[in-house]
């Protein structure tokens, strides 16, 4: 069964940056969109990220200019650049992805166990 793996975050001062690792383990027939999300306290699971096979991304208004994502195929990993960090910015953040692995009949929505971001003032 294939697991998103993530790593990167911990506590940084507001203005720093952080970067955000997940890797697919497992065997994959093929990734289709990655991304990355992010939940706050008391709020609901928003989209922060995301990019296609071909390379073209989309991101929220609120990290527009800030925050970079990219990708490895080879790797079957997505990464996020987090620059000029806000505490607005502290939430968990989660891994997600479509993967088409043996089993699945198809490409499956699958979630990394998500990684905390902290942001201090």
């Amino acid at each position: 069964q294939v697991q998103l793996v993530e790593s990167g975050g911990g506590l940084v001062q507001a203005g720093g940056p952080l970067r955000l690792s997940c890797a697919a383990s497992g065997t994959v027939y093929s990734i289709a969109t990655m991304g990355w999300y992010r939940q706050a306290p008391g709020k609901t699971r928003e989209l922060v990220a995301r990019i296609t096979t071909d390379g073209i991304t989309n991101y929220d208004d609120s990290v527009k200019g800030r925050f970079t994502i990219s990708r490895d195929n080879a790797k079957n990993a997505v990464y996020l650049q987090m620059n000029s960090l806000k505490p607005e910015d502290t939430a968990v953040y989660y891994c997600n992805a479509n993967i088409w692995s043996p089993g699945s009949g198809g490409f499956r929505d699958s979630w990394g166990q998500g990684t905390q971001v902290t942001v201090s003032s």
